[in-house]
């Protein structure tokens, strides 16, 4: 199995930037498709962002097109997530997830590993 350590959460104005990284040991992390999720408070967990083994393909929801950008380097067994131009609604403990696909997946449920949060907070 892989571990997974999510770091990079804080507090940031809206319009700010901030970079989250995941950080993966255990088994070679190449060989998972990695996802950020997101959950604000009384909110279910939602899909954020997605990349493949190689990060040749990415995948986005609607509302972080264009701000976020999701980035993985094998050699360091971790998947980034900048997020620009951060608003209110972006509030949340964001996850990182690794499944055992060649292609990332918008679905909670083919991930089978998952860090333990950082928080991300954006004031208005």
């Amino acid at each position: 199995q892989v571990q997974l350590v999510e770091s990079g959460g804080g507090l940031v104005q809206a319009g700010g930037s901030l970079r989250l990284s995941c950080a993966g040991s255990g088994r070679t992390f190449s060989n998972y498709a990695m996802g950020w999720f997101r959950q604000a408070p009384g909110k279910e967990r939602e899909f954020v962002a997605a990349i493949s083994w190689s990060g040749g393909n990415t995948e986005y929801t609607q509302s972080v097109k264009g701000r976020f950008t999701i980035s993985r380097d094998n050699a360091q067994n971790t998947v980034y997530l900048q997020m620009n131009s951060l608003k209110p609604e972006d509030t949340a403990v964001y996850y990182c997830a690794a499944a055992t696909l060649r292609l990332g997946s918008l679905l909670k449920s083919e991930y089978h590993y998952w860090g333990q949060g950082t928080q991300v907070t954006v004031s208005s």
